[in-house]
């Protein structure tokens, strides 16, 4: 039931201490998470919600789900950033329930439990992407929100998020990501009608990196979000 790269979970265990440091390595995922955050409210309506976060690592999304007033339960397989989220709580006074187990599991545990469904920046670090879709479905109610965000891969992708971002601008470590593990919007779309969900909004996200401002819109042409709806 562990659809994990082990490379992917120690590279992300080895930073799991920069995890809430907000100008290291994880600074990228600290400015976009704002947006991602009202992108999700305004769609989901958090407050009151049981949301599930797959891939959830330190817990920089999960503790802003829960600060809207959902209760969130946050879920992966690398026990650093586990123990970094747990702890944080103590600083935050949030309460998130961190556990240490697959969604595949935990949709065999608890399927349809969950009203809001988030896979955050996870697809393009796991061996077979499908199958996390199809936890990710299984763990949403009928009528339940799933999101997804993930890269594209085209040629701008590779040059933005891979040479740009490790290699150029140094937002991420070099090796952060994998060129051949990045999907297409129109290939996230089809497993997530094989797993049940129906795709609904897909909203871009862009990086001005003069400014150092990201922000939403039409180009899904690198970084991408995708809303679905459980059927």
């Amino acid at each position: 039931m562990h659809n994990a790269d082990p490379r992917e979970l120690e590279k992300f265990g080895e930073l799991a201490h920069r995890w809430w440091d907000p100008e290291g390595e994880f600074r990228p995922l600290h400015e976009i998470n704002p947006l991602r955050l009202d992108w999700i409210d305004r769609i989901a309506r958090l407050a009151g919600r049981r949301v599930v976060d797959v891939g959830c690592g330190g817990g920089v999304l999960a503790e802003a789900m829960a600060a809207r007033g959902a209760t969130v339960t946050g879920i992966d397989l690398s026990e650093r950033p586990l123990a970094v989220a747990r702890l944080h709580l103590l600083e935050s006074g949030l309460s998130v329930d961190y556990r240490l187990v697959s969604a595949e599991s935990l949709a065999l545990e608890a399927p349809g439990c969950y009203d809001v469904v988030t896979c955050m920046e996870m697809l393009e670090h796991v061996p077979d992407p499908a199958a996390t879709v199809r936890a990710c479905a299984a763990l949403a109610r009928p009528g339940g929100h799933v999101f997804f965000a993930t890269l594209n891969r085209n040629l701008k992708s590779y040059v933005f998020a891979v040479i740009g971002a490790e290699y150029v601008l140094g937002l991420l470590p070099r090796g952060t990501h994998d060129y051949a593990r990045f999907i297409r919007p129109s290939e996230l779309s089809a497993m997530c009608r094989a797993a049940g969900l129906e795709p609904g909004n897909l909203t871009g996200m862009t990086y001005h990196p003069l400014t150092r401002v990201h922000s939403l819109g039409r180009d899904t042409d690198v970084n991408y979000m995708l809303h679905a709806t459980r059927r």
